[in-house]
């Protein structure tokens, strides 16, 4: 009972993290997690949760690192193979080798090998902590593609080095090129271990489909025990699990992205069960991180044996050196043009490079690693300074965190600007992402019973979203005959279909002629708005005019019926027209002209909508509902990614409440407009 109740209150901690995080974004959740741990393991609640790496590793760095693997970018990885390949080897065993020496200088009681095992662990970078801190700032794709591309190899090497130096530590013997030679083939076995036993794990999925069982819960089982199982596995045969879990979810995704016959559901459900996932295991990571450092630090700050300032002075110093070392090392590739070509990155500036710098936080595997640390050597004697390596972890964790939490959004600042002219595009852009939300969510609940009221949705949401697109007269103006062409193509369209249904005499004269004034209206709207409004109104006097004299005929002559089914036809044929002209746009798609075909064909897939209801005689309060549901869910879409701007530090808080103020009005005019549609 106690253990389950430490459960809810971690889980309620990350809850509360992230609605501290809502009112203060410019704090990074993580680091409020730690700070939460912190105060939770400082409370007289008696909690402690012992850290114990094996079953850190396997429970929260295998699916972390499994689902990073799966969302990759793989194109920027292969591309960016050398850069990251420099970060990930070449730059760990460079800190091994250079903050060891520093090390063993600093604090000559601890011997050489136990300092490069803390080097060692002092270098993977925590893919985490990176991707919560650079959300925040405004980098470029190929910068954020190493870093991540780095995060996730470098854990394998770092620990790979650490394992080593400590077993350098414990029996006193150590061989260069055996630790060289062993080091690849644990590198090399974990990385094809995992994808082999990935595309196993996957050919039984496929199997098992095969069977006829497409249970949606046995997949996601299988899907959620594969980390842990190939982990646990290569592990076992003293491979890398880190590399493993790595290569699986690669193989993974190229399977997503080949796979003939997705289950929709399975995507759905998978999507929903690894958001919430990775979500909670993000946070019980630092949230546990954060729990330990109490504990941590006080044997070190109640010991006699050490000076409490010498001891931060060796943390500070160490961190130091460590953001020292990789800029030089980031300045020194890029300048010297071995780590980046020039066709990828040009020459970035030193804001990019210390942006890049400060990236490099320490993280969970840091603290997990020093954990693992034994407390005995073979001979029997206490290992040197334990508990000052495992200290000098945390602070080392801890400031780098704090320096990029504050740093970054220094350095990055002159790159948003804080001009008028700025501050608008950053609010045109904001409000560009908040609709694509909408149409990305509408899309995604579209079926078959809700689909009119949906694509008129979204129909709505790029026609606006294509006024904001094209500001500039000479853009708007090239849009603005785009679409004209676009339209008159379509109806050219309408016009075959009429014309080939009166060449088989599929089509009497006066269906005809109805047709070819609602063509002839149409063309007018187009090229003419004005003259359209005019014939419009003559168009609706006539009408009513002639259903007048319709239904004074039909008291002496039973034609009012024949008159009904007339237009019923009529309108039939006008929902054939406007599927003939969807086929088209569809057809001659591309992406110069994707967003105006997609609001043409919202226009006809709504004008088909209404036919139908119209023919059947439906109650249209259910397409009234239907889009109430809708609308509701789109508007919470917009608003939820302004909050995520806001948050990233994308939009300022300004912003935030003008196109928050903005999205209430268009909701209270709407369900005004919905309101009186429904009384």
């Amino acid at each position: 009972m106690e253990f389950l109740m430490i459960v809810l209150l971690l889980l309620a901690i990350i809850g509360l993290s992230n609605f501290i995080n809502h009112f203060m974004p410019y704090i990074p959740v993580p680091l409020i997690q730690i700070a939460l741990g912190v105060l939770l393991a400082a409370l007289p609640l008696g909690i402690h949760v012992p850290m114990e790496p094996e079953l850190f590793f396997i429970l929260f760095i295998a699916p972390l690192l499994f689902y990073d693997g799966k969302n990759v970018s793989r194109k920027a990885l292969w591309k960016l193979r050398k850069p990251i390949l420099l970060l990930a080897l070449g730059l760990v065993f460079l800190t091994v080798v250079v903050i060891g020496y520093l090390i063993q200088w600093l604090i000559p009681s601890i011997p050489l090998s136990a300092a490069f095992a803390l080097a060692a662990i002092l270098s993977p970078t925590d893919v985490v902590a990176v991707g919560a801190i650079s959300s925040r700032v405004k980098m470029p794709k190929t910068i954020m593609h190493v870093l991540e591309g780095e995060g996730l190899m470098n854990d394998a090497s770092g620990l790979v080095a650490f394992k080593f130096a400590v077993a350098a530590t414990v029996t006193g013997v150590f061989s260069l090129a055996e630790a060289s030679w062993s080091f690849l083939l644990i590198a090399i076995g974990g990385f094809v271990g995992g994808a082999v036993l990935a595309f196993i794990i996957i050919r039984l999925k496929v199997f098992i489909r095969r069977l006829g069982m497409e249970d949606v819960t046995l997949h996601m089982l299988i899907q959620l025990l594969t980390p842990f199982i190939i982990f646990y596995v290569i592990e076992h045969f003293h491979l890398s699990g880190i590399l493993s879990v790595v290569a699986a979810g690669i193989v993974h995704a190229i399977y997503r992205d080949r796979e003939q016959s997705p289950n929709v559901q399975l995507q759905i459900v998978s999507k929903s069960t690894w958001t919430i996932l990775i979500y909670i295991l993000n946070g019980l990571v630092f949230v546990l991180l954060g729990l330990q450092i109490p504990s941590v630090s006080r044997e070190i700050f109640e010991s006699p044996l050490f000076n409490n300032f010498e001891v931060i002075t060796y943390i500070l110093i160490i961190t130091a050196s460590l953001l020292l070392l990789r800029f030089v090392w980031i300045f020194a590739g890029w300048w010297g043009g071995w780590l980046l070509k020039a066709e990828q990155l040009p020459k970035p500036s030193l804001r990019y490079i210390s942006i890049t710098t400060i990236s490099g936080v320490r993280g969970a595997v840091t603290l997990a690693g020093a954990f693992t640390i034994p407390y005995f050597l073979a001979n029997g004697d206490v290992f040197p300074e334990r508990s000052l390596i495992i200290f000098i972890a945390a602070g080392v964790i801890l400031v780098t965190l704090i320096l990029a939490s504050i740093f970054l959004p220094i350095i990055a600042k002159t790159e948003k600007g804080n001009t008028e002219k700025l501050k608008e595009e950053m609010e045109r852009k904001a409000i560009l992402l908040s609709m694509d939300a909408a149409i990305k969510t509408m899309r995604e609940l579209t079926t078959d019973e809700n689909r009119g009221a949906a694509v008129s949705i979204i129909s709505h949401y790029n026609q606006v979203r294509n006024d904001l697109i094209y500001l500039s007269e000479e853009e708007s103006a090239r849009r603005k005959a785009l679409e004209t062409e676009t339209r008159l193509k379509a109806l050219e369209v309408e016009i075959n279909y009429i014309e080939k249904l009166q060449t088989n005499e599929q089509i009497n004269r006066e269906s005809l002629y109805l047709l070819e004034e609602h063509i002839h209206r149409m063309r007018v709207a187009v090229t003419n708005r004005l003259l359209y409004r005019g014939l419009f109104i003559w168009t609706m006097v006539k009408r009513v005019i002639f259903n007048l004299a319709s239904l004074f005929k039909s008291r002496k002559h039973n034609s009012f019926r024949a008159r009904i089914e007339k237009n019923k036809k009529v309108a039939m044929l006008k929902m054939e027209m406007a599927q003939a002209a969807i086929a088209y746009l569809k057809e001659t798609m591309n992406p110069e002209n994707e967003a105006i075909n997609e609001v043409i064909i919202g226009e006809y897939n709504e004008m088909i909508l209404k036919f139908k209801l119209a023919r059947k005689g439906a109650d249209s309060s259910k397409y009234i509902r239907e889009q109430r549901e809708l609308r509701d869910k789109a508007f919470q879409a917009e608003r939820d990614e302004i909050q995520s701007l806001y948050e990233a530090g994308e939009v300022s808080i300004d912003i935030m409440r003008k196109i928050r103020r903005q999205i209430n009005i268009r909701e209270a005019y709407w369900m005004e407009e919905n309101s009186v549609q429904t009384h």
